[in-house]
């Protein structure tokens, strides 16, 4: 693999920072989460990810003098172990899903997009994907990242461990993994309570950016109101039609009822309903069968139309 360097990341990323590196410098954590950031909301990496089942994926996009950036993805059940950063300070931001940090004698800390968390050096934590969908998080470490330390938790202290072993992760996995807990105490939820935790899980889009996203890179709009609903109000050309009620088996890559375009779990899908409330939920499963990418357009097709971008009248949908 060749690493980027500041000419290429300068070139495919917007990187301000780049400009002022100095190479004798180090960066400080408060740096560090700013640069995550940046990074994550950028899409020059986004089609190098990849998922693996046997273990967490990982890769370094970026490495310079004063600190280097790398991406890596999570599968449910995924966890690092404890482990701390030797000498280097770092931050990282999910990208997508969400993740858990444990540290010794603390609560776990549910990590949400768009919340970066920075440290300084010898920081000791486990990160974990807890949930039911993949999650994809971008870490930054200055300087570069060289040592890493790992841990077996004795009560709340930590005890270094003498090398890595895949089974004490699994072990670490397996202690980690929680069940969720019903909101109240009759175990059930409110749909609203439904709809934020599928929102909190995707990078919703815009109409405007729904449609260049689609144009631009191949993303797959996907209509999932019912016939009637569409004979009503209208639709958008090109729009592949999947009625809710089988869009898991066209879309799972491992359905036998599955779509042709349905061949993995990177396929990115843009799914809409009439106001971008059944959207939400349904991209949401979506990405409970391992597709990462999938999302919805807020506000549905009556926001596309009110934005004035293409329709197919009422009278012309079959």
């Amino acid at each position: 693999m060749q690493l980027a360097t500041d000419e290429h990341l300068a070139h495919d990323i917007s990187s301000p920072w780049i400009a002022a590196m100095d190479p004798s410098a180090t960066r400080t954590p408060e740096e560090l989460a700013n640069i995550v950031s940046l990074f994550a909301s950028s899409d020059g990496w986004i089609d190098r990810v990849r998922l693996r089942s046997e273990d967490r994926w990982y890769e370094r996009l970026y490495q310079g003098p004063d600190h280097d950036i790398w991406v890596i993805s999570w599968l449910p059940g995924q966890s690092t172990g404890f482990h701390d950063h030797g000498e280097s300070s770092g931050a990282f931001v999910v990208a997508t899903g969400v993740l858990e940090e444990h540290r010794p004698g603390e609560q776990p800390l549910a990590i949400h997009p768009g919340h970066p968390r920075a440290f300084g050096p010898d920081y000791a934590h486990d990160v974990l994907n807890a949930s039911l969908a993949p999650a994809i998080s971008i870490h930054a470490y200055s300087p570069p990242l060289t040592d890493m330390n790992e841990y077996e938790l004795d009560g709340n202290q930590l005890v270094p461990r003498e090398r890595a072993s895949e089974r004490a992760e699994t072990l670490a996995q397996q202690r980690h993994i929680q069940q969720g807990k019903p909101a109240n105490h009759s175990g059930a939820v409110t749909i609203d309570q439904m709809l934020s935790a599928a929102r909190a899980r995707l990078q919703r889009l815009s109409p405007i950016q729904a449609q260049e996203t689609a144009a631009d890179r191949g993303s797959i709009l996907v209509d999932i109101r019912p016939a009637s609903q569409r004979a009503i109000e209208g639709s958008i050309p090109g729009a592949l039609i999947v009625e809710r009620n089988v869009l898991e088996w066209r879309f799972d890559p491992a359905s036998s009822a599955r779509l042709p375009v349905a061949t993995d779990h990177d396929l990115p899908v843009i799914v809409f309903c009439s106001e971008g409330y059944t959207s939400s939920l349904a991209a949401a499963a979506l990405q409970d069968l391992g597709l990462w990418r999938a999302t919805d357009i807020v506000g549905g097709f009556q926001a596309w139309r009110a934005a004035g971008l293409p329709t197919v009248p009422p009278s012309k949908v079959s």
